[in-house]
């Protein structure tokens, strides 16, 4: 505590600070910003130095020192909202996936979502079936390198290259097969936007994962897409809420509630931390406000909780999905130039392009970063890793994302993987350090690896995935009060003696607020015009007369009576 007080303080007595913003294609934007600055000014700069303008779907994210993520707000000053001491490191990345990207107006656009998007699949976040791994290497491949060429290109050439955490060699021989005979004469641009609109069928197209766990205590991923809110357990997807059925979202401490309208659903899931349960609420609110409103101005102030002068409250601020899209759709300006580079051949590198090369905005300075795996475990940690991609069964287990749309939430889950989605602790968006052990317990039993450094320590032989239908057991829906813990019920009902206690506090304050009131109208000499139009008015005066004049004299006499039994004893 008295470290971050003497921080603080020092923080007080600059007047600039450094900031250094790492961009998707892994170059660093750094500025000089001023104490009072705030987040949008930031923003803009970035985005001006990308010659962007459809920038809503993008965000500025942070750490802090207890390594929990945040989206940097863009109405609050960027020094209060910082709890590490300059110079300040944060991240460009897409904060609101477009529910179709290959209808994005600019290709400088595109682009940008293909970088993100890219860092997904090899970060495990985009979690999809080897056939369908296969062909968004292949269009990366194509739009980086472009065609296939023996002179250029030796055998096994596309193992020299990394898409994912780990690859096979049955995966690595379809890559090459594609890139070989289905692609040839695609420019980067077309095979960028055939690489979107694949990646948007997927069932977790757009899925920033957050850790928690269900009521019986089994590990859960909640996340926020532009279709709704999904929550992925094993290797299935087990809830899907389309925006328009989710009715609020609300945390108390660790615990995170969904609402639903349909059958009246509860979901409850408990986060590792309040810190990260309340990220989890703020990431909920604004996915909601711009993807299901139709405008900016029915964006309302949202409180963690009913009860009066209880939890935090929050605003999303910023354009909706519908109003981006329109906006977007009156740009008419020449398309900004975009300078694309090749892959860089690397057995432990993930394929890291280099993206717009502008030079519009000076004190910039950039570096071709080319991430081995454990560096990109400590790059923000803005990943969120997954079991790697290894030899399975071709069969397609996705749906159409039309499907997808069209499925009731309470229809059974849905299977995206023959492997579970489960991502090393190390690199997880939100602090589960109390919790590894169990949630390491909980992936050996299911097969899966704890990390991706212990899964490279060891044998070649690797764990076997548990059987799904044991996992499509664990489902975390909480319909009312029932399948509550023990620990729970007591919770919530501390929980409601707190909120009736504290509601108890601000009316006596309220009481005496207007006793106070009350006095000074009666009793005071002040001449103050408000106060004397009440004065005035005939309904006090009749309340001065009847009412609080014997109520005076009243207490008056009791107050003689018990002065007088004092100087009688």
């Amino acid at each position: 505590m008295l470290s971050r007080i003497m921080s603080g303080s020092i923080r007080n007595l600059d007047r600039e600070y450094d900031c250094t913003v790492r961009l998707l294609d892994d170059t660093e934007y750094t500025c000089t910003i001023q104490r009072d600055a705030k987040g949008q000014y930031l923003f803009d700069l970035i985005c001006h130095h990308l010659n962007l303008l459809e920038k809503d779907y993008f965000g500025i994210r942070y750490v802090d020192p207890d390594k929990q993520r945040h989206w940097l707000e863009v109405t609050k000053c960027i020094a209060k909202q910082m709890k590490s001491q300059p110079p300040f490191t944060m991240c460009l990345r897409v904060k609101f996936y477009p529910p179709d990207p290959a209808a994005l107006k600019e290709e400088i656009t595109r682009y940008l979502v293909f970088l993100q998007i890219k860092r997904d699949l090899y970060h495990g976040r985009l979690l999809c079936k080897t056939t369908d791994a296969a062909m968004l290497a292949a269009f990366i491949l194509q739009a980086e390198i472009g065609d296939y060429d023996p002179g250029k290109h030796p055998e096994g050439y596309s193992s020299k290259f990394q898409f994912f955490p780990k690859h096979s060699e049955k995966l690595e021989r379809r890559i090459s097969d594609i890139h070989k005979t289905e692609l040839i004469g695609q420019t980067p641009e077309t095979s960028e936007l055939n690489f979107l609109q694949k990646a948007q069928m997927l069932e977790t197209y757009g899925v920033d994962p957050h850790p928690c766990k269900d009521v019986s205590g089994n590990p859960a991923f909640l996340a926020f897409t532009p279709f709704g809110f999904v929550v992925l357990q094993g290797n299935k997807r087990v809830h899907f809420l389309k925006w328009n059925e989710v009715t609020k979202l609300k945390f108390e401490g660790k615990i995170f509630h969904i609402y639903a309208n349909q059958k009246e659903i509860i979901l409850t899931y408990f986060a590792p931390t309040p810190e990260a349960c309340k990220h989890l609420w703020k990431c909920g609110v604004e996915n909601q406000a711009f993807y299901k409103l139709e405008k900016s101005s029915q964006v309302r102030t949202v409180s963690s909780s009913n009860l009066f002068f209880k939890g935090s409250r929050f605003r999303y601020s910023g354009r909706v999905a519908k109003e981006v899209m329109e906006q977007s759709a009156k740009i008419k300006r020449e398309p900004p130039e975009i300078h694309r580079a090749g892959l860089v051949p690397s057995r432990s590198c993930p394929s890291i392009t280099h993206g717009p090369r502008l030079t519009s905005v000076p004190r910039t300075r950039r570096r071709a970063v080319h991430i081995s795996i454990m560096e990109g475990l400590e790059s923000l940690r803005d990943s969120a890793h997954s079991t790697p991609v290894r030899s399975v069964s071709h069969g397609d287990s996705f749906m159409p994302r039309s499907r997808s749309l069209a499925t009731d939430a309470s229809e059974g889950s849905a299977v995206i993987s023959d492997e579970a989605y489960s991502p090393s602790d190390s690199v997880l968006p939100t602090p589960v350090a109390e919790h590894s052990l169990e949630l390491a317990v909980a992936r050996q039993v299911n097969g899966a690896p704890c990390s991706i450094k212990e899964e490279k320590e060891s044998e070649a032989g690797t764990p076997s995935v548990g059987d799904a239908g044991d996992l499509s057991d664990s489902r975390a829906t909480v319909e009312g009060a029932e399948g509550a813990s023990p620990l729970s019920e007591v919770e919530q009902v501390n929980t409601f003696v707190l909120s009736v206690l504290r509601l108890l506090l601000v009316t006596i304050g309220l009481l005496f607020v207007l006793l106070f009131l009350l006095i000074v109208l009666t009793e005071s000499d002040l001449d103050v015009a408000f106060l004397r139009d009440i004065r005035q008015t005939p309904e006090f005066e009749q309340f001065h007369y009847e009412y609080f004049c014997p109520l005076r004299r009243w207490f008056a006499c009791k107050l003689r009576w018990a002065g007088s039994l004092l100087i009688n004893k």
